[in-house]
């Protein structure tokens, strides 16, 4: 072998027997990842694009604001409304189980609370029991939101118990229902509250002669909105009764039906600022008052009054009556009132105020509508009425053109008007 090669192998020998040391010392070591970071966050692309982060504190924050469930029910832990109101808490979500729950009146006293029924409408039949002499349910928490719930069969013996007594507070009611109550819901006379009734259902008014039961009875609060709801059935008294500052009625179903007696289907007994938008509103020919909408029959209450009917489906079945009655002179002063393209179906006259604007309003036979669960509601497509008005604009920055309708059992749509604008409710 040459010399040069023995040289290399000594050299290689060598270096093999210093790395050998080495080797035994790193595998002596065990493995060590690096330290995991901390979390600072996510990132996010934003609605326009944009990739923003998300602060893990953020992120947190979000998950424990996010409200306690309590579930109620047959099953589950908790079985009775009673205990659930008892045990209640701010900010919780109360979440009731399908069935019927027999005799449980309650009062809800809590603020930011949700309380809904999951799945089948739970329902709530009061079987001869009230809260406080009062109602099925009380409420005068802060926040109150009350979906998918309905109550049945409240009396008192001031024969005015409510399947809701509202007390304090601003009260949300969505998709809800009354029947057979003395007073479908009653609320207190306290200008800081508020009342809002999305899509939900009045009706079976308690057939007691003398005794004056509305479905819907609205004291003096600062704030009524009504939308998408539908009233039938009452008897003697009205189907809809507000003393409030500021109403809203839009897009609802207020008519009493073959077999109701109720008085007015919807009256304003104080006045106050009202928008009447939209809305089926109609008595039956046994009627217990001649008069549909009525407007200040018991004086001034609020000292700003208005009134602002537009694109509303007035029908009488009666064989006369009045379709508006305004009653000005209890004011000591002209009210404004705007009436402005509605369509007038049956007998019957309009008032047409001393102040304001009159226009658009059509009478017609109820055979020239197209009937919806037995009701006369939309005018032809061959209609000469269509395209015969002008838009109502609007009153005080509230747009007075519909842009929802009515939409059948309960609750409304989206509505855009064709180019050919027609009077009443449905386009």
């Amino acid at each position: 072998m040459p010399e040069i090669d023995r040289r290399c192998l000594r050299i290689l020998g060598l270096l093999g027997m210093l790395a050998l040391p080495a080797a035994c010392a790193m595998a002596q070591i065990p493995d060590k990842l690096p330290p995991a970071p901390d979390y600072l966050g996510e990132i996010r692309r934003s609605p326009d694009g944009q990739l923003k982060t998300v602060a893990a504190d953020a992120k947190q924050a979000a998950a424990a604001s996010k409200p306690a469930t309590m579930v109620v029910g047959p099953g589950e832990k908790i079985t009775t409304i009673t205990e659930a109101a008892r045990l209640a808490q701010d900010g919780e979500v109360i979440e009731i189980r399908p069935g019927d729950y027999h005799g449980q009146p309650v009062i809800w006293a809590k603020n930011e609370i949700i309380i809904r029924g999951s799945g089948a409408r739970p329902v709530m039949l009061a079987d001869g029991k009230s809260a406080e002499g009062k109602a099925i349910w009380v409420v005068r928490g802060g926040k109150v939101r009350i979906e998918n719930i309905e109550f049945r069969g409240a009396r008192v013996a001031s024969l005015n118990g409510a399947g809701i007594r509202f007390e304090k507070g601003d009260l949300t009611i969505s998709a809800c229902a009354f029947f057979d109550n003395e007073m479908g819901i009653l609320t207190a006379n306290f200008p800081e509250q508020s009342l809002e009734i999305i899509d939900s259902e009045f009706g079976d008014a308690p057939r007691h002669s003398g005794d004056l039961h509305h479905l819907l009875y609205v004291g003096g609060i600062g704030k009524f909105v009504l939308r998408g709801s539908r009233f039938q059935n009452g008897y003697l008294g009205h189907l809809v009764k507000s003393r409030a500052r500021e109403n809203h009625i839009l897009y609802n179903m207020l008519v009493d039906g073959a077999g109701g007696r109720a008085s007015y289907e919807l009256e304003f007994p104080n006045g106050g600022l009202a928008y009447v938008i939209g809305n089926a509103i109609g008595q039956s020919a046994g009627t217990d008052n001649p008069s549909i909408v009525s407007y200040g029959a018991e004086g001034r209450r609020w000292p700003d009054n208005a009134l602002y009917m537009a694109h509303n489906t007035l029908i009488n079945d009666y064989h006369a009556g009045r379709f508006l009655n305004l009653n000005a002179d209890k004011f000591g002063a002209e009210v404004e009132v705007w009436v402005l393209n509605n369509l007038l179906v049956g007998a019957g006259d309009l008032y047409k105020p001393v102040q304001g604007r009159f226009d658009g309003n059509r009478q017609v036979a109820r055979g020239e509508l197209i009937e919806f669960g037995g009701v006369p509601l939309r005018l032809t497509n061959m209609s000469p009425l269509r395209g015969a008005i002008r838009p109502p604009g609007q009153a005080r920055g509230i747009e007075l053109m519909p842009v929802a309708e009515f939409k059948f059992p309960v609750g409304s749509r989206p509505m855009r008007p064709s180019s050919l604008l027609a009077p009443g409710a449905f386009q």
